[in-house]
């Protein structure tokens, strides 16, 4: 399988990133380890989680996904082949929250005891705090660079024109954004494609996606509002998805996948993985079989026809 060079951070990584959010979640630990094995021995190296993961759920205080994985690194060995990904910066709680220089030297010391690892491969702004100068954060990554803890820095949830003023602030001595974690997917393409995509291309920076399957409507199981209460996360799929322009893209994913003889998933990722500018898509399994399934999608080779058939 070839690996694909994260911007220009040398870090190499496979074509899909395993998404950490579930862990924890709608994963107990169990399951997350055995999710967690199945993807490096289907030969994934990357996985990407946050401190903030998961707050939003009842007695959850946050690091519970990091908790996790630094429990399976430990267990397992894994820690020098693979690379784990995390983020700085959702709001935990009122005082845990932003991206000021002391707090992200603080919140660090946080996620190294729970991935049980003294360093973190990409640490990611979360996302943008505007209340400070782009140049904040930047200082504090070039500070735990410089100690060894951080090996390259992402972005993820920026507005164009200051994911560009940090790009800029980097040819100043400070380190560089070498990836962004946008919205993406066959649904959501508009915003990266038309404001991030040109700036990414310019400044070869990498792209990890994030929603590539859209909170799982694009794997085609929900068709109908019947088919909301079949998961955790189809409230929200049916508020925003479940539409003439949703139901549209689940034909051409129906006629593409029957074509190939795979899934709808794995269309949907392989689409993302062949678009330009992408480095690898995040997606998040709940069960092997199911992240067996993604995996998959590594091989599938679209063809110019199934690209137009899939955007329309």
């Amino acid at each position: 399988m070839q690996h694909r060079e994260l911007g220009r951070s040398g870090l190499h990584i496979a074509p899909l990133v395993l998404g950490g959010n579930v862990f924890g979640w709608t994963a107990d630990e169990k399951t997350s380890f055995a999710v967690l094995d199945a993807f490096v021995a289907g030969g994934g190296n990357a996985i990407d989680t946050a401190d903030g993961y998961s707050v939003w759920v009842p007695g959850h205080v946050g690091g519970e996904s990091e908790t996790i994985i630094g429990k399976w690194l430990k267990q397992r060995g894994r820690r020098d082949d693979v690379v784990i990904a995390t983020k700085v910066g959702w709001e935990v709680n009122a005082e845990n929250k932003g991206l000021s220089k002391s707090y992200i030297m603080r919140a660090v010391e946080g996620s190294l005891q729970r991935l049980q690892t003294d360093y973190i491969d990409l640490y990611q702004s979360h996302k943008d705090d505007e209340s400070l100068p782009v140049t904040e954060p930047l200082e504090a990554y070039a500070q735990l660079i410089k100690e060894g803890k951080v090996r390259a820095i992402g972005a993820s949830n920026f507005k164009p024109e200051r994911l560009q003023a940090a790009l800029d602030a980097a040819q100043q001595g400070l380190p560089r954004y070498e990836s962004l974690q946008p919205l993406y997917n066959l649904y959501d393409r508009e915003a990266f494609e038309h404001a991030d995509l040109p700036i990414v291309q310019a400044s070869g920076i990498g792209v990890i996606p994030y929603y590539g399957l859209a909170a799982g409507f694009l794997t085609g199981k929900y068709r109908s509002p019947a088919d909301l209460q079949k998961s955790a996360r189809g409230g929200g799929v049916g508020s925003k998805y479940l539409n003439d322009k949703g139901l549209k893209i689940l034909h051409g994913l129906d006629a593409v996948a029957q074509r190939h003889g795979v899934t709808q998933a794995q269309v949907a990722l392989a689409w993302l993985m062949q678009a330009p500018g992408i480095t690898a898509p995040i997606a998040s399994s709940t069960s092997p079989a199911q992240l067996q399934e993604l995996l998959k999608a590594m091989s599938v080779q679209l063809t110019p026809q199934d690209v137009q058939e899939l955007q329309g």
